[in-house]
């Protein structure tokens, strides 16, 4: 029963990184005046603006039930438009407002305080980025699967 103790899991260190790193974003992004999952949403939009919310949802790894009403929120705070798509009405457009495009200014600077506070680990910038690229590694094996 060794391989069921919390310890042992191979999961629970990337649950429990997750959690605190979204915990040190939360400062700046309460800024923002966004939540975690928005701020994702809107480096989505910020990369490639106006696209469906299956593509939000295939670039999250999130389920559209998860991600519609966050959409909405999202809408009513100002930051992004849907519209029913010209070619399928079924498909539901997202695209970023004026207030949503002037956000990526403010939000440029998040990741940088981000990396200031962590001034005291001794982790290398290029170790954090060869770890997120396994990750990423791990990520593409887990969500293809054969």
């Amino acid at each position: 029963m060794e391989h069921l103790k919390l310890e042992n899991q191979v999961c629970f260190p990337f649950y429990a990184i997750s959690r605190l790193i979204i915990r040190a974003y939360q400062p700046y992004l309460d800024k923002l005046g966004v939540t975690y999952p928005q701020y994702l949403t809107l480096l989505v939009l910020w990369e490639k603006d106006r696209v469906s919310v299956q593509y939000i949802t295939d670039k999250l790894i999130l389920n559209t039930n998860t991600v519609t009403p966050m959409l909405k929120r999202m809408e009513s705070m100002g930051l992004i438009k849907r519209e029913k798509a010209n070619d399928d009405e079924r498909k539901v457009m997202i695209y970023l407002t004026r207030q949503g495009r002037e956000l990526k200014k403010a939000a440029a600077l998040v990741p940088e305080k981000l990396m200031e506070n962590m001034g005291d680990m001794e982790v290398e910038l290029e170790e954090l980025v060869s770890m997120r690229d396994k990750i990423q590694e791990w990520i593409n094996c887990l969500g293809n699967p054969k």
